[in-house]
């Protein structure tokens, strides 16, 4: 969370549009790609099109850049000659380090010691110094939290949340824009809007401008069935915790949604499903298979979500999803497709 900025404020449309002024300077718009092969597989009525928005494409491989600019740009003053200091799985790790080398500023990062060697690569090619902790323990030592405030104060560094902020929120909400934009050009409606959700950052700034857009639209969360912290915490009504979140979905591992995102998902998100590890495995060879495309589990779960039959689609408009990255490794992504290939054999062979 920004020091600065009181626990009740919340982001807007205006402050998501105010973001676009700055993320247009650096950044063009991540495809939004019509999937003709998850229409089929869907067997959505004619005249209804599904859209995949894809962050992939982006410098950082993610959509974690759009937040990092906009959060850079609104906090030069600040910053000044100080370092910036931020914990992140790996995705936001490397967009602060791109907004770091953008804006000439010095970028000091808290990163799981077994995070995907490519956001550490990508993280480090912008500059940035990395630290990092043990994940497995680190719901019974807070070791993350701890040495990203020992940095902020033996370096004087500000601290960056990776989604517990307005502005990273705003910056990733002209995603949003971007989609609304080009569907509005194609004269075009949505039914269905989904999204991921981890500490609630992307969907929180996607909501924003999707409500706005298309204010009929259901907008569906998509967690891992072992980090569902958003989806207990709708089911109760306030922010709900899960102490040791478990799944591959390495970018959607946190303890709960952040303080300046519960509002305004609480607000705008009718409905948050599940997706277990297998579907999430499934899907990625899905998108390997029919778009060519490698992705990560957590820009996969959306996709698993839609193939799984998690989410009822009755409707009349267009269906948009966001695939949120696609930095994994090489190997890690063969293990888990061949994984998925072995179920689906399994599977055939029982029937």
């Amino acid at each position: 969370m920004n020091p600065s900025q009181p626990a009740t404020s919340i982001a807007t449309m205006d402050d998501v549009r105010a973001a676009e002024s700055v993320i247009r300077k650096y950044l063009s718009p991540a495809p939004l790609v019509r999937s003709y092969a998850l229409e089929k597989q869907l067997g959505l009525a004619a005249g209804r099109r599904v859209w995949i928005k894809d962050y992939g494409w982006t410098p950082v491989g993610s959509f974690k850049l759009l937040g990092a600019i906009n959060w850079m740009a609104n906090h030069l003053e600040t910053i000044g000659d100080r370092p910036v200091a931020a914990h992140s799985s790996g995705n936001f790790a490397s967009g602060l380090a791109f907004a770091g080398m953008t804006f000439g500023k010095r970028v000091i990062i808290v990163m799981p010691e077994d995070a995907p060697k490519i956001k550490f690569e990508r993280t480090r090619s912008f500059g940035a110094e990395i630290r990092t902790y043990d994940k497995s323990t680190d719901h019974q030592t807070g070791q993350r939290d701890r040495l990203t405030r020992e940095i902020a104060e033996r370096e004087d560094a500000v601290q960056a949340s990776p989604y517990d902020d307005n502005d990273v929120i705003s910056g990733n909400g002209v995603g949003g824009l971007e989609i609304v934009s080009e569907l509005k050009r194609q004269e075009r409606t949505v039914s269905h809007f989904v999204c991921a959700v981890s500490g609630g950052g992307l969907m929180a700034g996607h909501a924003l401008a999707i409500a706005d857009g298309f204010p009929n639209a259901q907008i569906v969360g998509v967690e891992p069935t072992g980090a569902d912290d958003f989806a207990q915490s709708l089911a109760a009504g306030k922010r709900v915790r899960v102490d040791h979140p478990e799944s591959i979905c390495d970018g959607l591992l946190s303890y709960d949604v952040g303080v300046h995102n519960w509002p305004i998902l609480r607000d705008h998100v009718s409905t948050a499903v599940t997706v277990s590890d297998p579907e999430t495995c499934q899907a990625m060879k899905w998108l390997d298979t029919q778009h060519g495309l490698r992705t990560e589990p957590s820009g996969a779960s959306t996709i698993a979500a839609l193939l799984s039959g998690k989410i009822d689609l009755r409707g009349d408009g267009d269906i948009t999803v966001v695939l949120s990255g696609r930095n994994v490794d090489p190997d890690d992504f063969r293990n888990w497709t061949d994984g998925a290939v072995a179920v689906q054999n399994r599977m055939a062979a029982a029937e």
